[in-house]
């Protein structure tokens, strides 16, 4: 049975049992703890945990999921895999366990032929929490299970929690025995590779104070209402039924491990460490895909970073394999074969994601070329210092510059007999994502403890937002919070953040940076600083006290700047109007993959490789304001996520959408995009969109900026008064500046070439007087000379006396010239008659400056000698010259 048979049976079950198919959310997750989706109950959350009520008592879904903490582990195991889908059918307090006991029992036994997938009853074992009596029971009932095959297990392995206080229960777990020949009898208690799980049941029913791990916790007591969580790892059940070894042999990944093989020239099964790479690639490949398809974009940070590391481990694994060439853009053909009857999408977006993943590898194998320079240059550096043992500084910078995977630069390392200091790289790795995790949590709640304000959000519900209705509303003060916590009161000059029961203010999201204005009351006036969303439903502001004292209770008007507002407004519009404007001009892979709009600018991130031509940014340009000057109507509708779907609107892949979604029309078809900001009534009133900038982003990433409303007229003046100028200066027409000042860059270039070319020979003529004027001291000719023009004037005096020396004598040069700051350089440069004689030009530069400067032995440099040492210092050569020999 094919997996997407598979996905369809689950949810046509779950339909036919009155739950509504929820479609799945897409990989990024607006969830502050995670970068992903990495569990199929993660987009009903709110509802599980009681922040939100949930709009169905029951619901199915299949869910993508990437987890990547274990991407080591990945290839190397039959149970880890990056990219996963899960099976889910959930109650909101709807039904428990009986239920969901009947549900998992028939599905899984009922015959193929009859819409089921057909598994033997007899090889089905079930764990349950030990003190579970309940569930023992129900499965002896339901299905008449023996109890040796319902195994009872701890909290470790059969109690759920999110790991923090809330909802928490026992969990029933379904394993299927696949035979003898892949473990030891006894149940899954004794060998988790014969017997796999591949359904899990949580049943939610308690509530857990604070505590660690999977027990140290207390149960405080009963949930006021009972949900239901199952998870049904899609691919475990695939394994199963199409009877193959593990997760990487299904018909969703075996073809891409295939086309891998052949590409490679290898053969699956051979080679124990060929086919760890194969899987990896198999895997990393389909992760890749929907990742991209879900429009994340490789990148240094975040969810970018997970990305390009997942296709920079498939590159390396091919090079491991043997292959060299680029491989990606066939790859993904394969994944997205296998992957589109589930998920058209990816079918449809495939040009834009194959030119993303081809740009990253393009420049991955650049990296390559550069790291292993760096890496080579740094194990030399190690083994002539004796040492045997590459710093984790190193190691780290190769990963954080250039990209180096640590398991390359291990690898690399040990080919030339030197070791990595792992712990050091490991613990600046932890350091940087412990920066990027309170970095991103600060951004996420302001800085504020997002513990203080869920106490807030229980208390009060949700914030009672009118940002979309209004500029002003009458509110009240519900909390207080300091750097320290909660606080009572707020005096003037104080920076605190403020839960009011309801707002005017948009708090940022999509790309909208959030609302400016005021908080008056009737003893203090505030100035709003910052709004964020800390919490699903709870928006926050951020307020410096003007005047008096602000205090919870207090009533106070929230008034949005309405300036600011109205140019937000134009911004966030006119985001959108360039986003239509890049794909009538370059076509739809030129898909918004992030945008930042605020009063008067936007930017507009989107996948290209290589820089856009003037005509093409002209194009683009004039497109936007052609709608602008059509002044297309601005409209808002909602509807179902499938309708906006089919009706062609474009959603943003880091939010997450409800039952029914906002679509913005701009001009109707011409722009239609799923968002949540604020927009003007008609194009007309963004007023001129002039793009400031084009760049790169990353690689094959491209980012647009541009200026809005006055601001943008302000830009187009100042362009205008900037070209009169340059016409004044230059007398001639503007229409003739871009010829002219072409013309004065040609005599620029000419001039420096003639003045180069004159210094090279002003060099030469020196460099010949000083080696006819060398002198001898104890066989070895010896000049000494200073330079103008700082170190690198210095070294390429001392080349050129080097060069000028016999060649068939011992000859050393070293010339010293000042650098700024009252300080000097000196360089050191020896030919190869006087390395025959051992002469060192490192060894001298060490010795000219006691302990400073290093290269290479014929050529070498430091820095830092005082100015008025320099004559003294270079007197002392043929001395040194003498000892450095003897040495």
């Amino acid at each position: 049975m094919r997996t997407a048979e598979i996905r369809r049976r689950f949810l046509d079950f779950f339909a036919e049992r009155g739950h509504t198919v929820v479609p799945s959310a897409p990989l990024p997750t607006p969830d502050p703890t995670l970068l992903f989706v990495n569990a199929g109950m993660v987009p009903f959350k709110p509802y599980l945990t009681g922040e939100t009520a949930a709009p169905w008592p029951r619901a199915t879904s299949v869910q993508k999921c990437v987890r990547t903490l274990d991407i080591e582990e990945v290839g190397r195991t039959t149970r880890h895999g990056s990219f996963f889908q899960m099976n889910g059918n959930f109650s909101f307090g709807d039904y428990f366990k009986e239920e969901a006991i009947a549900f998992a029992w028939e599905l899984s036994t009922r015959p193929a032929a009859d819409g089921g997938y057909g598994l033997d009853p007899e090889r089905i074992w079930v764990t349950v929490h030990h003190t579970d009596d309940e569930s023992r029971a129900l499965w002896r009932r339901i299905a008449e299970l023996p109890d040796e095959r319902i195994v009872a297990r701890g909290d470790e392995d059969n109690f759920w929690s999110m790991g923090v206080p809330g909802p928490c229960g026992p969990c029933s777990e379904l394993y299927y025995d696949r035979g003898p020949a892949l473990g030891r009898a006894g149940g899954p208690a004794v060998d988790e590779d014969r017997y796999m799980e591949f359904w899990n049941l949580v049943f939610m029913q308690y509530e857990r104070g604070e505590g660690s791990g999977k027990s140290g916790y207390p149960i405080l007591g009963e949930l006021p209402r009972r949900n239901i969580d199952t998870g049904m790892g899609l691919e475990r059940m695939a394994t199963l039924l199409q009877g193959v070894d593990n997760l990487y042999e299904i018909d969703e990944t075996r073809p891409v491990l295939d086309r891998a093989a052949a590409l490679a020239g290898v053969r699956y099964g051979a080679d124990a460490e060929a086919d760890v790479r194969l899987r990896v690639v198999a895997d990393h490949v389909r992760t890749a895909l929907m990742l991209l398809g879900d429009n994340t974009a490789p990148g240094n940070e975040g969810r970018g970073y997970v990305l390009r590391r997942i296709l920079r481990r498939t590159v390396r694994s091919m090079r491991q394999l043997g292959y060299g060439d680029p491989a990606l853009a066939d790859l993904l053909a394969v994944a997205r074969d296998c992957m589109a009857p589930s998920y058209p999408e990816v079918a449809e977006s495939f040009a834009r994601i194959a030119d993303q993943a081809a740009g990253e590898e393009e420049a991955f194998r650049a990296t390559l070329r550069q790291g292993t320079t760096v890496l080579d240059t740094a194990v030399a550096r190690v083994k002539s210092e004796g040492g045997g043992q590459l710093p984790g500084s190193q190691a780290f910078l190769l990963h954080d510059t250039y990209g180096f995977p640590i398991d390359l630069t291990l690898e690399m390392a040990a080919e030339q007999g030197v070791e990595v200091d792992r712990d050091g790289f490991t613990a600046l790795m932890r350091e940087q994502r412990e920066r990027a995790r309170a970095d991103a949590r600060a951004r996420k709640s302001g800085g504020t403890d997002t513990t203080a304000l869920r106490g807030v959000l229980d208390e009060n519900g949700p914030t009672d937002w009118r940002a979309w209705d209004t500029l002003t509303t009458d509110s009240r003060v519900l909390a207080l919070l300091g750097s320290s916590g909660p606080v009572p009161v707020a005096r003037e000059g104080e920076i605190v953040t403020v839960v009011l029961d309801r707002t005017p203010f948009y708090a940022e999201s999509g790309g909208q940076d959030s609302d400016a204005g005021t908080l008056s009351g009737a003893s203090s006036e505030s100035e709003v600083i910052d709004v964020q969303r800390a919490l699903p439903g709870l928006v926050v502001h951020q307020v410096r006290v003007t005047a008096g004292e602000l205090a919870v209770g207090d009533e106070v008007c929230a008034a949005v700047d309405p300036e600011w507002r109205l140019g937000a407004r134009q911004a966030h519009s006119g985001t959108h109007v360039l986003h239509a404007a890049l794909r009538q001009i370059l076509g739809p892979t030129a898909l918004q993959s992030g945008s930042y709009n605020r009063p008067g600018h936007l930017r507009l991130d989107f996948p290209w490789r290589g820089s856009l031509s003037t005509t093409a940014r002209s194009e683009i340009e004039e497109a936007a304001n052609q709608a602008l000057r059509r002044d297309l109507p601005v409209g808002v509708r909602w509807m179902t996520l499938p309708e906006a779907k089919e009706l062609g609107a474009l959603a943003l892949f880091d939010e997450t959408y409800g039952e029914k979604v906002r679509v913005v029309e701009i001009g109707g078809p011409w722009s239609r995009e799923l968002c949540g900001g604020t927009h003007v009534e008609r194009a007309a009133q963004i007023g001129v969109v002039a793009l400031t900038s084009e760049s790169s982003v990353g690689a094959g990433m491209r980012r647009l900026e541009a200026a809005v409303g006055v601001e943008g007229f302000g830009y187009l003046a100042r362009e205008r008064d900037l070209v009169a100028r340059i016409a004044e200066q230059l007398q001639a027409p503007r229409a003739e500046l871009p010829d002219r000042i072409a013309a004065l860059l040609d005599r620029l270039k000419s001039t420096d070439r003639e003045n180069q070319r004159l210094r090279q020979q002003a060099t030469q003529a020196r460099a010949a007087g000083l080696a006819a004027g060398a002198v001898e001291a104890d066989g070895v000719l010896v000049a000494t000379a200073t330079a103008d023009g700082g170190a690198d004037a210095a070294r390429s005096l001392a080349v050129a006396v080097r060069d000028a020396l016999p060649a068939d004598r011992p000859g050393v040069v070293a010339v010293g010239a000042g650098t700024g700051g009252g300080k000097a350089a000196v360089v050191a440069a020896v030919n190869s008659a006087a390395r025959a004689a051992g002469q060192d030009a490192a060894a001298l530069v060490k010795r000219l400056l006691n302990g400073r400067g290093g290269g290479s032995p014929e050529l070498a440099q430091g820095g830092g000698l005082p100015q008025e040492e320099l004559s003294r210092r270079l007197d002392s050569v043929p001395g040194l010259v003498r000892e450095v020999r003897g040495a």
